[in-house]
């Protein structure tokens, strides 16, 4: 009930499947794309924060929800972190801003170098928890704080989005926002790295590039 009305944005999902002609099967579950990052290879990542937030599935346990998760989405193994951004009260800690899948078991990590943020010693925990996978991690150390309007706001540049050729990164004016687009160039080598200033649109209750936008694969 954050962002209300959202009427519209619940019907954009049939919308599309009917437009493509997809059929449509419900699930008693809530679940945002943002809470979840899957390497497409049977291993899914995600948050206790968000996922066993009680604006959430408060009627199941944890072992439920990921029962509901392998089944849906044909799991091997589910990666629980602990914890999304301490700031980050819009989606209760989606993953999308603290770890993403690139490759097969390969992620990219948010860390955080200033040590007089929370967020330091939480991005350690989960890190500790992904090395637990035998997972390759790639860190982004650095995790902007920006003011906008007089509310304060992180842009974690994690947030990105992967399309055919290119990664859409989110930037907003850091000093370090060209080293960070170079490091994600690094990881991703095989794409074009595009930084996108999105300092205004996060005031606004619309999440990051990765939170906004859905992909739509081709269908082998």
């Amino acid at each position: 009930q954050k962002f209300v009305p959202f009427d519209k944005d619940a019907a954009v999902a049939s919308a599309w499947a009917k437009h493509a002609g997809h059929s449509v099967r419900n699930i008693d579950m809530v679940l945002e794309g943002g809470s979840i990052t899957s390497d497409g290879a049977g291993l899914l990542a995600t948050t206790e924060q968000c996922l066993l937030h009680p604006n959430r599935n408060p009627q199941l346990s944890k072992d439920q929800i990921e029962q509901r998760l392998r089944s849906e989405f044909d799991l091997n193994e589910v990666m629980w972190l602990p914890h999304g951004l301490s700031m980050d009260a819009d989606t209760d800690g989606h993953v999308d801003n603290v770890a993403i899948f690139v490759a097969p078991r390969t992620m990219v990590f948010q860390t955080c170098d200033n040590k007089s943020l929370s967020d330091h010693l939480r991005l350690e925990e989960n890190r500790k928890v992904a090395q637990s996978f035998g997972v390759t991690m790639h860190e982004i150390p650095v995790l902007p704080v920006i003011e906008y309007h007089g509310e304060r706001m992180q842009v974690p540049y994690l947030n990105f989005y992967m399309i055919n050729g290119a990664v859409i990164v989110p930037v907003c004016g850091h000093a370090a926002d060209d080293d960070m687009l170079g490091l994600i160039g690094e990881y991703i080598p095989d794409r074009d790295i595009i930084g996108l200033d999105i300092g205004g649109i996060l005031a606004y209750g619309g999440g990051g590039i990765h939170c906004i936008t859905q992909q739509i694969p081709a269908l082998l």
